[in-house]
């Protein structure tokens, strides 16, 4: 999807169409109606805090902004950039909107996140008459048919070559690479449009001299399994000769769930409980309704923190059942919660459930019913331990 949650905030803010706009703000970031219809927007130039961009439309990364950078240097290079607080529940809305049209024309789908997917489009009809470009226009007509959003695909042979094809022609694009276009398509890029090459890989590479894919595809291999090891080695120069036979894998069972939250300035454990157990309070209802909503439930329970000198520490506890239950994590968070020093300011704060199963099949497994509450809220739920 394009610029996936900006899109999705235009829908909602139809005169920010065309303007910088950033995602990534906090609940004070509201835009404030007006009697006459219009409404204020908060922008870059007043915030202050260490919030990041989560995205940003096309017309504010002309100025340089991106995901993942400092609201503060973005302000720097983009003040006039209207900021818009992160609405997740919108976003995944949206994201199961998408997938299932997508779904109506090709059903055989990898979900890779809330906006993105590898569709295997093998055995789709029609899709030998022009190497696919109509059946993608079809999805991309049906996408924006039930959004209002527009997406870009990329057409190849595999899922690397198609990840990096995707990327090529947004927004609103569709890229086709055949085998055969690879050394004209593919090899003039930087490497680091692999996906899997990151950061470190890729300066490694530069000092090497390597900096497109063409010249890794050209490296001396034992060059490579020197320097990165046998398997990275050997498939970073697979990757740059565009060979990938991984599967699309329609299903995945999840690992675990969890929610967190940096905070934009520090909270210290005494001085501002009230408000740490309340966010703590929160993080626990959402894993808990995100694991009802999946129909999961967990046995292993644990926390996160970060503290001001962005030292992290995890804590977790395995309980004897399945649970979903809101208040019964709180609980036992609190507990992983007793056992980490609390005298730092913190910074970020989160919450784990793992070790998770199917609701139906713990309920079979255990003879209860796994998703039972063990405990409910009251008005003397505990604050945050201290």
């Amino acid at each position: 999807m394009d610029a996936f949650y900006a899109s999705v905030e235009l829908l909602r803010y139809p005169d920010l169409v065309g303007q910088p706009v950033v995602i990534g703000g906090g609940r004070r970031h509201q835009p404030v109606p007006a009697d006459d219809g219009t409404r204020t927007y908060a922008t870059l130039r007043d915030y202050a805090g260490r919030g990041v961009i989560t995205t940003a439309t096309y017309a504010a990364r002309a100025f340089g902004v991106h995901s993942g950078m400092g609201l503060m240097k973005a302000a720097a290079l983009c003040p006039q950039a209207v900021l818009l607080p992160v609405d997740f529940d919108q976003y995944r809305h949206y994201s199961r909107l998408f997938k299932a049209a997508v779904a109506e024309i090709s059903p055989v789908i990898e979900d890779r996140g809330i906006d993105e997917i590898y569709i295997d489009m093998t055995d789709v009809p029609g899709i030998d008459v022009d190497g696919g470009r109509e059946v993608a226009r079809r999805i991309k007509a049906r996408v924006r048919e039930v959004t209002g959003l527009s997406c870009s695909i990329g057409l190849a042979p595999n899922k690397l070559l198609a990840k990096i094809c995707s990327d090529l022609d947004k927004p609103d694009g569709i890229t086709v690479v055949t085998a055969g276009d690879i050394p004209s398509r593919i090899w003039p890029l930087p490497a680091k449009r692999i996906n899997g090459i990151g950061p470190k890989a890729n300066g490694k590479l530069e000092a090497l001299g390597i900096r497109t894919i063409g010249d890794l595809a050209a490296a001396d291999p034992a060059l490579l399994l020197e320097r990165f090891g046998s398997a990275y080695g050997a498939w970073m120069q697979e990757a740059a000769h565009g060979r990938d036979d991984r599967p699309v894998v329609t299903y995945r069972e999840p690992k675990s769930f969890s929610r967190e939250t940096t905070f934009e300035h520090d909270l210290h454990a005494k001085h501002d409980r009230e408000a740490l157990s309340a966010i703590f309070t929160r993080l626990c209802e959402q894993v808990a309704a995100d694991l009802a909503r999946k129909g999961f439930v967990g046995r292993t329970i644990g926390i996160k923190l970060r503290y001001d000198n962005f030292e992290t520490v995890t804590r977790d506890r395995s309980i004897d059942h399945f649970t979903a239950d809101a208040a019964e994590i709180r609980r036992t968070a609190g507990e992983c919660l007793k056992r980490v020093p609390l005298e730092r300011r913190l910074r970020l704060l989160g919450v784990r459930v793992g070790a998770v199963m199917k609701a139906d099949e713990a309920a079979a497994q255990t003879g209860r019913h796994a998703g039972e509450a063990s405990a409910t809220y009251a008005a003397t739920l505990p604050l945050f331990e201290t």
